[in-house]
């Protein structure tokens, strides 16, 4: 089976689902559209990359092709990184998701459109808020109806705690990188293991293992692909949110410098940066109003620096590091060759 079609049972899976749960939430009140609608929005976008890996990570254990109930457990996953996505975007104040206002400033302009009292700002974040928290609850309602054997679903239930533990862990580090000064690039790189890498790659191919059944000797083979996968792919995002181009990114760009993120990609900047070009970075870094020539500024310094340089030979060395890991692992032809796929999507996007 294509990853092409994997992508496409997902988004069956998880539209049924969605439609199963439409008509209880607004049996409580009509009033509660605009949270469906909202999330009908961030659902119609994303690469489905969690679910794809949960799937061949199931299909390398043994599972079968034709088992029902794998795509549901998979496709789960997309509740999930809504949830974190929603709650990311408060945090951040960000203004654009997959090329769409963000939640929180959907519910904003409702509020400022139906013209109630109060600021608009708070009641955003609170909404949005409140549909990432029901988009966690939904996660593991869609995880525990998949039609799988108790057993496989309790040895599953436990990655699936384990990873949204340390999604939230990672997460809390972020921000708390953000609020110093002080960051490396082993610092930042362990935001990317515990923020991404884990939660993308890892855990989703261990979730897919464990449902299978698979053996100790397959989920190391999968971690030994996957860690260094996931850490690959976020450094391209990394990239991708100062160089990239919005129509791929979905956010304008430059956004994760107006954002003040601190990640590998500036460590290794300021890493490498003499002490002017440092304090450049530093005084511009996390300026919201940083406009296009602030921006072009600052990619400037990453690229004269070497930060670039230096991040794209980073994900080289992952990326292949992953590649290699995957030619050792005692998987099935089929499910090598769509990793091999996976690996190829997840890093190889250039600026």
């Amino acid at each position: 089976m294509s990853t092409r079609l994997i992508r496409k049972e997902v988004d069956e899976a998880l539209w049924a689902f969605v439609d199963r749960q439409r008509p209880g939430l607004l049996a409580i009140s009509d009033e509660l559209g605009p949270m469906v609608s909202a999330l009908d929005a961030l659902l119609s976008g994303g690469k489905r990359l969690r679910p794809a890996f949960c799937y061949w990570g199931w299909r390398g254990a043994g599972g079968p092709a034709g088992a029902p109930g794998i795509v549901t457990a998979a496709a789960s996953l997309e509740l999930l990184q809504a949830s974190a996505l929603i709650h990311d975007d408060v945090m951040d104040s960000s203004d654009t998701r997959r090329g769409q206002p963000s939640a929180h400033r959907r519910f904003e302009a409702m509020h400022r459109e139906q013209g109630w009292p109060g600021a608009a700002a708070p009641f955003g974040a609170g909404a949005a808020i409140l549909l990432g928290d029901l988009c966690l609850a939904w996660s593991s309602e869609m995880y525990e109806s998949a039609a799988l054997d108790a057993a496989g679903l309790g040895r599953g239930r436990a990655v699936y705690d384990l990873m949204r533990t340390e999604v939230m862990a990672g997460q809390y580090l972020d921000m708390l990188e953000g609020t110093r000064d002080t960051g490396t690039v082993e610092t930042a790189l362990r935001v990317v293991e515990y923020k991404s890498a884990k939660y993308t790659v890892e855990r989703p191919l261990h979730l897919g293992a464990a449902l299978a059944g698979g053996s100790t000797e397959v989920i190391e083979s999968l971690s030994a692909y996957g860690r260094p996968l996931g850490v690959a792919f976020q450094l391209r995002d990394d990239v991708l949110g100062v160089f990239g181009d919005p129509a791929e990114t979905g956010k304008p760009a430059g956004d994760d410098l107006r954002e003040g993120k601190r990640t590998v990609l500036i460590a290794l900047t300021l890493e490498r940066a003499d002490a002017a070009a440092a304090a450049a970075v530093r005084r511009r870094l996390g300026d919201p109003a940083l406009d296009d020539a602030g921006v072009a500024g600052l990619r400037a310094i990453i690229e004269e620096t070497g930060g670039l340089a230096a991040c794209e030979a980073m994900i080289d060395r992952y990326a292949a590091e992953a590649a290699a890991a995957l030619d050792a692992a005692p998987l099935t032809a089929e499910a090598r060759e769509a990793l091999g796929e996976l690996t190829i999507a997840a890093t190889a996007r250039r600026v």
